[in-house]
């Protein structure tokens, strides 16, 4: 019997498990080809830990060689879908073009930086989307401290040791609790800097609290550990223009700083719109059962994908790593009965909660809908992220056990230079080159 060849468009939540899922339940004859810039799975929820130092950055990843046993791995970035053909164009790491012929195709391609039209955002922000950023931000927030401890002007000290994150969603309210504390620790420990006012740190969103996407208890919880701790929380606020000396909030505020983290959220990767298909949002339009109309060998599903909501009829399913992850599972579990093994079956999840770390032992999480807070929600936010990932566990928690007696050993690394993580990767130069 021939092969029929199924090949994997990206190895975030979805396509991963995907992959995974399929590579369990398909036939022998079935071949599982895996398209992805990079030879791991990114365990995104954990890159604040990177970036705060407590967590080495190899913990986050996951070996897809190794964990998927049985599929091939492609390296490469997508950069088209001839869907008449059933092919899959791409770049790899080193700018060669080629191709893989389909027969079933699963496009789990992700999403990109969400921009909005600010002067000079795209040239001074940095977001916060992979390891690269983690990294650079980690080196970026030392190098600033350690510059601020080497002048004697007190209006530039100031401004290195002003922090400003765009966006209090999950990403932008972790980034800023767990870089808050790190940069309070440096400064503590630097003989030029303990004896001056400490780091700052201000978070703005247009929303009218932080977090707005959890219950306002929740969000109360977390915005009183950051005030506590001297996080300066602008709601209803945001940037009006960015310059390499600071940023101009929309109040007529000039915030002097060298330090701007954009977490304003992601949008579907270009990719989706090339296609041609019908789209919602920027997003594939799919069936409940992740197939594109009018292509019943194509499914799509993450980031990528707008799947409609069972448990919310009319709506998508949010742009969520818990949902990307389940619906990458149902994808694998359809693509499986489409070769006769199982049922296909449509895809519908309950939110189950949700877990904000808010670093140290704090943390506001509502598992099965109970509000928590404090060193139990703290608890229960690490033990589900042990959970959750399908590989490294023993030494992510030795990491964190590390973490909690041994001081954090900050020093810049120099492995990202500025230019490797650009805030827009839509242009169709940055989106289509491999990122490390």
């Amino acid at each position: 019997m021939s092969r029929s060849r199924v090949v994997v468009v990206g190895a975030g939540f979805a396509g991963y498990q995907a992959a995974r899922t399929l590579l369990r339940r398909a036939p022998s004859h079935v071949e599982v080809v895996l398209l992805n810039p990079t030879d791991h799975f990114l365990y995104v929820p954990l890159l604040p830990h990177v970036s705060a130092s407590i967590l080495e950055p190899r913990r986050v990843t996951v070996s897809l060689t190794r964990s998927l046993p049985g599929g091939r791995l492609v390296l490469g970035e997508a950069s088209g879908v001839d869907l008449g053909t059933r092919h899959v164009r791409y770049t790899d790491p080193e700018g060669r073009s080629g191709e893989l012929r389909y027969d079933k195709l699963v496009l789990a391609v992700g999403s990109v930086n969400r921009l909005l039209p600010v002067p000079g955002a795209a040239e001074h922000a940095k977001g916060f989307r992979g390891l690269p950023e983690a990294l650079y931000l980690r080196d970026h927030m030392i190098r600033q401290l350690e510059l601020a401890a080497d002048t004697d002007d007190p209006q530039e000290r100031a401004a290195r040791t002003t922090f400003v994150v765009v966006g209090a969603g999950y990403t932008g309210t972790e980034v800023t609790a767990h870089g808050h504390l790190l940069t309070r620790s440096l400064a503590a420990h630097n003989p030029r800097l303990r004896s001056g006012p400490p780091p700052r740190w201000l978070l703005l969103d247009l929303a009218p609290r932080v977090l707005p996407e959890l219950d306002a208890r929740l969000s109360r919880a977390a915005e009183r550990v950051l005030r506590r701790r001297g996080v300066d929380i602008r709601t209803q606020t945001s940037v009006q223009e960015a310059t390499g000396d600071g940023v101009l909030l929309d109040d007529g505020e000039f915030v002097p700083t060298r330090s701007l983290v954009w977490c304003v959220g992601v949008r579907p990767d270009p990719l989706v719109q090339d296609l041609g298909l019908p789209t919602e949002k920027g997003r594939l339009i799919v069936d409940e059962h992740l197939n594109v109309p009018g292509h019943p060998e194509v499914y799509a599903c993450g980031d990528a994908a707008a799947v409609p909501d069972r448990t919310r009829p009319g709506s998508s399913t949010p742009m969520t790593a818990q949902h990307a992850w389940r619906q990458g599972r149902t994808a694998g579990r359809n693509l499986a009965a489409s070769y006769g093994r199982g049922s296909s079956a449509p895809y519908e999840h309950h939110d189950k909660g949700f877990a904000v770390d808010l670093g140290g032992v704090q943390a506001a999480a509502n598992p099965w809908n109970v509000p928590l807070s404090g060193p139990l929600a703290g608890a229960v936010t690490r033990g589900y992220h042990l959970l959750s990932m399908p590989g490294n566990r023993v030494r992510v928690a030795a990491d964190w056990l590390l973490d909690a007696v041994l001081p954090r050993q900050a020093v810049q690394l120099g492995l990202i230079r500025s230019g490797s993580v650009p805030l827009d990767t839509s242009s169709p130069e940055l989106a289509r080159t491999p990122r490390p």
